[in-house]
């Protein structure tokens, strides 16, 4: 009997403990990664190149996403309104989901599934390789060198990304309401313009530069930990993609309810 309580308590105990270790080693990594942000050296030029892999190589994605999203909702809530004709709703309705929470968030998970994953790749090879170990030889940290630029330009590249993701997404809920459902091209747009907020495209940036330095961050975390060759460098790839998607989503809440939770 005293095995069959003590032993579970145990396991219980060691998760938690590894998950307060993993917290903190995370919160030392993200602090060291901004603190390098502000000291030189700056390696603009590998910026320049992340700001091109993460934001010009994802917008297809990107904006396949919101098109196709927007005119999928505008369709259901043109179906759900319809039964309480209250089809009117739909350019309203449309634009504040768009802005306010699906561009950010689906634009964020599409980039994060595509950039998270693919840092993770490649500093994970880079520590199994020992180059990591070789930019320390040369005197050249790796955090300022291969981190930074990346968090740097996530943050920065993310921003846009999301206000053109938003742009396409109202654009998709417009195409399929003036030319499937009826709506009025006219009132369409003076009902999005009407309803759109100043404090919503503030939250939806706001939101995706957060979510550019998650994204980033989870890549580079897991990746530049990674160790036992191959396999390592594939847990790290998955846990930095699972990770930053888990992220997200509080990440996205948190903002949520700060930024709303006071809104009737």
């Amino acid at each position: 009997m005293r095995f069959s309580v003590v032993n579970p308590l145990a396991i219980i105990g060691r998760v938690f403990i590894a998950a307060l270790a993993e917290v903190g080693n995370l919160s030392q990594f993200a602090a060291n990664a901004v603190s390098h942000i502000i000291r030189p050296p700056f390696y603009w030029r590998l910026t320049l190149q992340q700001m091109w892999l993460i934001g010009y190589n994802s917008l297809p994605v990107v904006g396949l996403t919101a098109l196709f999203t927007g005119a999928a909702l505008a369709q259901q809530i043109f179906v759900g309104g319809s039964r309480f004709n209250a089809e009117s709703v739909v350019p309203g309705v449309v634009v504040i989901a768009i802005v306010r929470e699906l561009g950010p968030v689906l634009g964020g998970l599409m980039v994060a599934g595509r950039v998270s994953s693919a840092m993770a790749a490649e500093l994970g090879t880079m520590r199994v390789t020992e180059q990591i170990d070789a930019l320390t030889t040369l005197s050249t940290d790796p955090i300022k060198y291969l981190v930074v630029p990346r968090l740097i330009a996530a943050v920065a590249t993310l921003p846009l990304l999301v206000l053109i993701a938003n742009i396409i997404g109202v654009l998709g809920g417009f195409l399929i309401g003036t030319e499937r459902l009826g709506l009025n091209a006219g009132t369409y747009l003076k009902v999005t313009t009407d309803f759109l907020e100043q404090a919503d495209v503030i939250s939806s940036l706001v939101k995706a530069a957060v979510f550019g330095f998650i994204i980033a961050l989870m890549g580079s975390y897991h990746g530049y930990k990674s160790s036992g060759g191959a396999q390592g460098v594939g847990k790290a790839t998955t846990n930095a993609v699972v990770s930053a998607f888990i992220m997200i989503l509080l990440a996205n809440l948190i903002i949520t309810v700060i930024v709303f939770g006071s809104v009737g």
